[in-house]
């Protein structure tokens, strides 16, 4: 479990963080339906079977975290700069195609422009219409041995990298609700609710509710499509708020594979292109005498269990959108030792000497942690 728990956690609370443009949720079912019951796990073993490889479909979302709205434009945003911290407040609409691992397309429609992210093989591209700029990326296509498997929850598709965002976090329920199904373990209570229809298909309710009493997460609800086992929409609440936190969902979806020119791009006339290229995935280096691999990057640790773990990240680790972006900044409050940001449901503190502790738990136990090591 602990290797699992160290997949999970940086996934959830890093990309969290860094805000490496997931889109989180919406209001994500309408009225009850009528459906044969199922138990907690046979509606967990129709998850881990989909095998819904295509589809198209809009996803809404709404995120209630207690931050502050912030603008996607103006003073102390870069020009040209794709503003992923805003996708943490207020509500957002995205267009969702996927084709197989290697095809996706999403398309962040803003109230006054469109943010476009096209992945086709080795090729990603990434566009704002703000200001008519893309960023074209070009990476070796993982092997057949390095593409997640479809017989079981899978972290997201594709699995080909990208600059502003990673691409294991294309913003679907089912990418969403795998983080969370893969964290399942003795302090969690797995429970089944009442029935729901979203995007007109008839869907499964599951629930996961922590049985710590320290972390912030109430409940994680994911409704299940009765047919597929596809996760249909994921939504999270924290304790003593009366609306979700974050809620993902369809608001439309199509089982049926995208044109496949969709996942063709070329920038408009006029567009500022920037070329970017990822080298071959580094041969894994020998091991220590210790029997861990040989690294001179430093890595996050997991201290805790479950739903109180903390993640810790080394003096000199944090990724370059955490500490220089200037929306982020404007969500910090100064602490003894460093900042602070305090969310409904996590807490990210940054100390003076460049460590990082983050958490779905108050920041209380994320300074007795620091203060620990």
């Amino acid at each position: 479990m602990a290797r699992t728990k160290q997949r999970w956690l940086p996934a959830v609370l890093i990309t969290l963080v860094v805000a490496m443009a997931v889109l989180f949720g919406s209001v994500q079912a309408s009225a009850t339906v009528s459906l044969p019951p199922r138990t907690a796990d046979e509606i967990l073993a129709m998850i881990a079977r989909t095998e819904v490889r295509a589809l198209s479909g809009t996803v809404e979302q709404t995120a209630e975290l207690g931050l502050p709205e912030v603008p996607a434009t103006g003073a102390g945003v870069a020009p040209g700069s794709a503003s992923a911290m805003e996708l943490l407040t207020g509500s957002h609409t995205a267009r969702v195609y996927l084709d197989g691992p290697f095809k996706a397309r999403l398309q962040l429609l803003d109230r006054l422009a469109e943010r476009d992210v096209v992945v086709n093989g080795g090729d990603a591209w990434f566009y704002n219409s703000a200001d008519n700029s893309a960023t074209h990326l070009t990476a070796p296509v993982p092997s057949s041995a390095e593409v997640p498997s479809f017989a079981g929850p899978r972290e997201s598709l594709p699995p080909t990298p990208s600059p502003d965002m990673s691409a294991r976090d294309v913003p679907t329920p089912e990418a969403m609700a795998s983080r969370f199904l893969a964290a399942i373990d003795d302090t969690t209570e797995v429970s089944v609710g009442e029935s729901s229809s979203v995007a007109g298909r008839s869907a499964y309710r599951v629930s996961l509710h922590p049985r710590s009493t320290e972390t912030l997460v109430d409940s994680v609800t994911i409704d299940v499509d009765s047919e597929t086992g596809l996760p249909l929409g994921v939504e999270v609440r924290a304790k003593g708020q009366s609306e979700p936190a974050y809620s993902l969902a369809f608001t439309e979806l199509h089982l049926s594979t995208p044109d496949a020119a969709l996942f063709e791009f070329a920038p408009p006339p006029g567009a500022t292109v920037m070329e970017k290229a990822l080298p071959a995935k580094p041969v894994p280096t020998m091991p220590t005498p210790e029997g861990s691999p040989a690294t001179s990057q430093p890595r996050p640790s997991v201290t805790g269990q479950g739903w109180d773990s903390i993640i810790a990240l080394p003096a000199g680790s944090a990724p370059p959108e955490l500490t220089s972006n200037p929306q982020f900044a404007q969500t910090m409050q100064p602490v003894p030792g460093g900042r602070a940001l305090t969310t409904s449901l996590v807490s990210v503190l940054i100390l003076d000497d460049g460590r990082i502790y983050a958490g779905l738990v108050p920041l209380e136990r994320l300074q007795s942690a620091a203060a620990a090591q």
